[in-house]
């Protein structure tokens, strides 16, 4: 079974087994008790909106489950998982969180310069554009609906000029504002989707 995972930056295994995780190599789980879903055992996403959900990095794998192996609603667990392909998705991130941001700006009052920057990514315009953000934040009324605060929310993970914010951590969060604003399941579809072909084109490159 094919399935999509997310690693920190050092490229390590999580949860102390430091293993270096590396392309065609497979990884068997080393534990005596029995593999469990979110516990023990190699763990993955069927969907890569699901693995991202629980990334802990933007290194981005596409892995090959196999072994013994439990299903669950949004992740699977395995005895094995092998490493197909690899890729530091960075930049990569960083754009699919202004694209979900995009998807619901309409939402919102956004100032020209957030839009701007959301289509572009221009570093140059990133702390002015975060700060507009964060401004139209501060001074939102109460006229602002559910689904207003949430595109703004995306907004502002897309847009945050903060050095220690983490592309993954962004995207995650400018996803779920996204998908909240819209209130339907199609708008989680049309994100994975999206990321799915994002990352199946970066791997065929073989960037990093």
């Amino acid at each position: 079974m094919k399935a999509w995972h997310f690693i920190s930056n050092n490229k390590k295994l999580g949860y102390g087994d430091n293993r270096v995780v590396r392309v065609g190599q497979t990884y068997k789980y080393k534990g005596k008790e029995p593999i469990e879903l979110c516990k023990r055992g190699m763990h993955g996403s069927v969907k890569i909106r699901d693995a991202l959900q629980y990334a802990q990095g933007s290194i981005i794998c596409l892995v090959e489950m196999s072994g013994e192996i439990i299903k669950g609603n949004d992740k699977v667990v395995a005895t094995e998982r092998k490493v197909l392909a690899m890729i530091n998705g960075e930049k990569l991130l960083r754009k699919f969180a202004c694209l979900c941001a995009l998807d619901v700006i309409h939402l919102w009052d956004a100032p020209d310069i957030v839009v701007r920057y959301l289509k572009t990514q221009d570093e140059s315009i990133m702390q002015e554009a975060s700060a507009r953000v964060s401004a139209w934040g501060s001074a939102r009324d109460s006229a602002c609906d559910s689904a207003c605060d949430s595109a703004w929310a995306s907004a502002c993970d897309s847009a945050s000029a903060s050095a220690s914010d983490s592309a993954w951590a962004s995207a995650r969060a400018s996803a779920r504002g996204s998908a909240r604003a819209s209130a339907s399941a199609r708008a989680e579809e049309k994100q994975n989707a999206r990321l799915t072909r994002m990352v199946n084109k970066a791997m065929m490159k073989g960037s990093e």
